[in-house]
């Protein structure tokens, strides 16, 4: 069978020429919450997969975070409960040497090659689909930020040890160079992996808080740049615990700190490649601003999958660097729909509103379909700055909000597909219950022999 994911064998066979050493490859599909659920496989089977494929069951998008099935997300789906068919992403094929084995991402195919409608990445295709077919190629990159962090004895989480000098800081060392290099060691095995799995790992910043980082990548088509991010995160993950220490992408895993954000940077290109954002006679792009407009107009449905947990709302509770209104304006970082300055020629916007524990495929998905139905209507951006916040419905205040917004958004369904669209929203709310379910410790402390 002709693989539908448009994947070549010779990318297989050039990987086992290239790398003999190599006796397993992760095969890598990433579900709703952009968790990568597989298999590792051997050597010898690598060929295979690129031939024939591999089962799955399309269930793996109906599970909630701990892998467990979620009843009513499984009712979404009509495959009786057996396997479908991945594929290989073209391009995705790489190696990690701190592991040692390959990795390569999937897409989920029903039994006669048509896109599973529970994958993520195929909305996300499906919506670059509809950019080009009205001549445009959608452009992006997105930025990664997360914690190093190790646990002490106690069961207390810190900031990593740096292993140049075995010491460790408390100190938030915005932007300080001596921390990335008493860090140097984890990031140039960091670096070396990218080189090795053709990712375009750029910028590193220590961010604003103790053992907090930041990684830019390449701005590049935006199918591979989501993929970048999905492939740099478990390199990242799989790096830090050889190290002895854990990679972290919640939200916000102190109360007290700076959180993680994946801010996506998005334009729009013609056939030629020429940037049609670009400023025209000095003035912002009519259709960057109609493509902002768009992304406004729904943007509080939109809300649960830039912030799809309930650590995902803690980033908003300080508002530093982590926008929670319904704005734009031109370099300005407290406005969710930034337009950084810069030569005109390269124009483009940034959304700032993700956390980092986002799926990124969703995220791209449904930027680019609001931004796209924004330049249909030719919505116009609205009022920029604070004060724009009035333009559009307030935001959704907190998750359980923001998952009921979702699940009554015809928008939403339209752009993700229906059987994505209400299998999200089931396993989001049974979510929900689950954790409102959930005594802390926090309520112990606070009420348990007080009230």
């Amino acid at each position: 069978m002709t693989p539908p994911s448009g994947a070549q064998l010779s990318e297989a066979t050039a990987f086992l020429d290239t790398h003999p050493e190599v006796e397993a490859i992760d095969i890598v599909l990433i579900d709703a919450h952009g968790i990568g659920r597989g298999k590792i496989i051997r050597r010898h089977e690598l060929e295979g997969l690129y031939k024939n494929g591999r089962g799955m069951p399309g269930s793996l998008f109906a599970q909630d975070v701990d892998g467990d099935d979620v009843e009513a997300a499984l009712a979404t789906q009509n495959d009786g409960g057996g396997d479908s068919w991945c594929w290989p992403v073209p391009g995705t094929l790489g190696y990690i040497p701190s592991t040692g084995r390959g990795m390569v991402l999937l897409g989920m195919y029903d039994r006669d090659g048509t896109p599973h409608p529970g994958d993520p990445r195929h909305a996300m295709l499906a919506q670059i689909a509809r950019a080009q077919s009205a001549g445009f190629t959608p452009m992006g990159a997105l930025e990664l930020e997360f914690y190093l962090v190790s646990r002490d004895a106690d069961g207390r989480v810190h900031p990593a040890t740096y292993p140049l000098t075995e010491r460790r800081s408390h100190a938030t060392n915005t932007m300080s160079v001596d921390e990335l290099d008493e860090m140097a060691p984890f990031f140039d095995a960091v670096y070396a992996a990218g080189k090795q799995m053709d990712l375009p790992l750029e910028t590193l910043i220590s961010e604003y808080a103790p053992g907090q980082y930041e990684l830019t990548l390449r701005y590049r088509d935006l199918a591979r740049a989501a993929d970048d991010i999905v492939l740099a995160k478990r390199m990242i993950r799989a790096t830090a615990r050889r190290f002895g220490f854990e990679a972290c992408f919640m939200a916000k895993p102190f109360g007290d700190q700076s959180g993680s954000g994946m801010h996506l940077h998005l334009s729009l290109a013609d056939e030629a490649g020429n940037n049609l954002f670009a400023d025209h006679d000095g003035e912002l792009s009519p259709l960057m601003l109609d493509a902002i407009g768009g992304i406004r107009a729904a943007m509080a449905d939109t809300m649960l999958i830039v912030a799809p947990f309930l650590n995902s709302w803690r980033r908003f509770v300080s508002t530093v660097y982590s926008p929670a209104t319904n704005t734009w304006g031109i370099e300005d970082r407290q406005v969710a729909l930034r337009v950084p300055s810069g030569a005109a020629k390269s124009r483009h916007f940034e959304h700032r509103i993700a956390g980092v524990d986002a799926n990124p495929y969703l995220v791209a998905a449904i930027t680019l379909g609001t931004a796209l139905d924004g330049i249909e209507a030719g919505q116009g951006a609205g009022t920029p700055g604070a004060e724009g916040h009035t333009d559009h419905p307030p935001l959704p205040i907190d998750w359980r909000e923001a998952i009921e917004a979702f699940a009554a958004s015809a928008t939403m369904r339209r752009i993700l597909g229906a059987p994505l669209h209400d299998g999200f929203a089931a396993v989001k709310r049974a979510e929900w219950l689950q954790m409102a379910s959930e005594v802390t410790e926090v309520e112990w402390r606070r009420y348990g022999f007080v009230v």
